[in-house]
């Protein structure tokens, strides 16, 4: 029987590029020296171990989580290798990572959820309390907070760091859609394709505004707020029911992308994606060769060793270094060139017994140890 193919996914990151594939994922930074830094680390194996992590709804709230996790580790990595070596900067602890992401669960749940609920109460009360729990308070209140969202997105574009942020997003999609495409991942040939792709994570989150329409207004008119209940304490019962329905939200917009990636040249289904491919627009900009190389550089690392023959690039003239503990991942490809660094212990060196030379050549890798 033909295996399902496995769809590449990534994220951009702070002047560099994070990529997932199906063991293991792997982050690419432009450092300031010039050079790539470029880290591996294995995924999690619970959907292997625990078959209940694959049911419909329950996977896609598990790979919700799992692509947070994932992507904020990549961020601190990211965030330390963008600097000055001389900097101080230490990579951020999983109790600091771990916090991140309340400090930021907090603020989605704040802006996203209990401003709209807050807002259309207000609006309600200014116009004669005439919408009350029904469904016009659910759809003026999913009216502002597709709003709101789109209002953020569009004001931190404008940001210069954050549209840097945005070419990397750019330069991702590229890479994994010349990959799809049979491309040999030559920048030239990546610079070809499109900035915007189906499966990006703009999708998904324009996925569960779109769907949280319906669920939450149903959800709302099965279990309507207890009669009698003053203003603010049905924008409390309001912000509460969401919360409860989210994973039932995120789980379904999880299954429309999988279903998106799966029949995308079904009328129904590419309409149904329309909207976050228009949402790319401010998402995703046009990168420059050397994003496009970091890109690559991340991509290429988490494809099989037997699936990169003869298409992995020949032309990327930055030297990498590898952490120390990704060297073996990374020597898996023979055509991945790296340059040796001041530290470096030519082949041989019986010093040295550690360190590989990249095979078909003389040149080792930058050992460096701060993985």
């Amino acid at each position: 029987m033909e295996m399902a193919p496995h769809y590449y996914g990534g994220q951009a990151v702070i002047e560099g590029v994070m990529m997932r594939g199906k063991d293991r994922w792997a982050v690419a930074v432009r450092r300031p020296q010039g050079d790539i830094w470029l880290e591996c680390h294995p995924t999690s194996t619970a959907p292997q171990d625990k078959a209940w992590l694959k049911w419909p709804l329950i996977r896609g709230c598990y790979a919700l989580f799992d692509s947070l996790a994932i992507g904020m580790k990549a961020l601190g990595i990211s965030a330390e290798r963008s600097l000055d070596e001389d900097s101080d900067e230490e990579e951020l602890s999983s109790v600091a990572m771990g916090s991140a992401m309340v400090t930021a669960a907090l603020l989605f749940i704040g802006v996203f959820i209990f401003l709209p609920s807050a807002g259309t109460k207000g609006i309600d009360a200014l116009i004669g309390n005439v919408m009350g729990d029904g469904v016009w308070f659910h759809i003026v209140e999913s009216v502002i907070r597709i709003a709101i969202f789109l209002a953020y997105l569009w004001s931190i574009s404008l940001i210069s760091d954050i549209r840097r942020v945005f070419e990397y997003h750019g330069a991702e999609h590229k890479t994994i859609a010349a990959w799809e495409h049979g491309e040999v991942l030559e920048p030239a040939n990546v610079d070809k394709y499109s900035t915007l792709h189906v499966r990006c994570g703009t999708n998904f989150l324009i996925l569960v505004m779109l769907i949280a329409v319906v669920v939450y207004t149903v959800g709302g008119l099965l279990v309507p707020p207890p009669e009698g209940i003053a203003w603010w304490g049905a924008v409390i019962y309001h912000v509460i029911l969401r919360i409860v329905l989210l994973p039932v939200v995120a789980g379904l917009a999880y299954e429309q992308l999988k279903l998106g990636a799966a029949k995308g040249d079904n009328p129904i289904i590419k309409a149904m994606t329309k909207p976050g491919l228009w949402l790319q627009l401010i998402t995703t900009k046009q990168p420059d060769r050397d994003q496009i190389e970091v890109a690559i550089r991340a991509f290429e690392a988490v494809v099989p060793a037997e699936h990169r023959a003869g298409r992995v690039p020949t032309t990327l003239d930055s030297p990498i270094t590898v952490a120390h503990d990704s060297l073996d991942v990374v020597l898996e490809s023979a055509e991945i060139r790296m340059d040796p660094g001041p530290d470096a212990v030519a082949p041989g060196d019986p010093a040295s017994a550690s360190d590989a030379a990249v095979p078909g050549g003389d040149e080792v890798v930058e050992r460096t140890d701060g993985a």
